[in-house]
């Protein structure tokens, strides 16, 4: 009898065992890295260049997936239902802190369905236009939209996205009446900026540096309290004549809610060794982007603060849908 008692207790000991070692060989298979928008904005750009450096850290592949459409929601929601095993992540910026509030009947919570793993970078927007509108500045511009109102437009991403939230609450400041036409992606809303089919365009330096400055896009102010180091020449809205606007669009990872602490610590040490590199310190600063690194508990109050934040600004101005 203690003969079948001590093998049955052996073979229990095995399988946890074998249990905790396939555990602590995380990952031992390629990780999905889904972006939820259209390649070619801040998300796709970022989130490549992070998948690309997070795989050589883990020794595993990072697939990078778009899953755009519906504001993020898309993607978000698809992140929320996986399995909880840090086998699919999501690249999150700042819509995803206001989708709560701005959606109605998602199929998610993202508070929740969803845990910080880490926040990366942050990027204050820049404000650009079409060089055949004429406007070198963003007085220019706001003279000629209070004496034609209705005339200007600006591009998104689509409705609901950080570039829509972004675009409102400048239009709403500086008291001046400015079309919102969405689009399918920031690249596809850029392009039509740059093709002269439409006005004004709302984004990173990270989206909008290489068109700055190969002059396909003139920039008139940027969101930031400060100038940034790769565009010197362009002031900030403080002094361009709007003080206090600010929005900036972070960048960041979150996983379903169920993933273990020691993946997602994992997950998140990976994430800060790769910031720590002078390489991608390097790049992120090239592009205009801030290294601004977050841990999972930490990342997580941020999110708590930035959903507070948005939920205000998307109910004093209306934009719920």
């Amino acid at each position: 009898m203690n003969t079948i008692l001590s093998r049955t207790a052996a073979a229990t000991a095995l399988a946890l065992l074998a249990l905790g070692g396939a555990h602590a060989a995380y990952p031992d298979k390629p990780i999905r890295l889904i972006i939820p928008f259209a390649p070619g904005g801040g998300n796709d750009l970022t989130g490549r260049l992070i998948g690309d450096e997070l795989g050589k850290v883990l020794g595993k592949p990072v697939v990078v997936e778009n899953k755009g459409g519906a504001g993020s929601t898309i993607g978000t929601a698809f992140v929320a239902q996986a399995a909880p095993d840090g086998y699919t992540l999501l690249i999150v910026s700042t819509p995803y802190a206001a989708n709560d509030t701005l959606y109605k009947n998602l199929p998610f919570n993202s508070a929740k369905d969803l845990r910080g793993v880490a926040r990366f970078s942050s990027a204050p927007n820049v404000v650009s236009v079409y060089p055949g509108t004429g406007f070198k500045t963003w007085k220019e511009l706001v003279d000629y939209a209070k004496a034609n109102p209705g005339k200007l437009n600006y591009v998104s991403s689509g409705a609901g996205s950080f570039q829509h939230m972004s675009g409102e609450m400048l239009v709403d400041m500086a008291n001046i009446k400015v079309e919102h036409i969405p689009y399918k992606g920031a690249g596809a809303a850029m392009a039509e900026v740059m093709a002269g089919h439409a006005h004004i365009t709302i984004g990173t330096a990270f989206q909008s540096l290489s068109n700055i400055r190969s002059n396909r896009l003139v920039p008139l102010a940027v969101s930031g309290d400060k100038r940034l180091d790769i565009l010197p020449e362009v002031p900030t809205f403080a002094e361009a004549g709007l003080p206090g606007y600010a929005s900036e669009n972070w960048f960041g990872v979150v996983a379903p809610a169920g993933v273990p602490d020691d993946i997602i610590n994992t997950l998140s040490s990976a994430l800060k060794k790769i910031l720590d590199t002078p390489e991608i310190q390097q790049k992120l600063a090239s592009e205009g982007a801030n290294l601004a690194y977050l841990g999972p508990k930490d990342f997580d109050k941020y999110l708590e603060e930035e959903r507070a934040k948005w939920s205000r600004v998307i109910t004093q101005l209306g934009l719920a849908q």
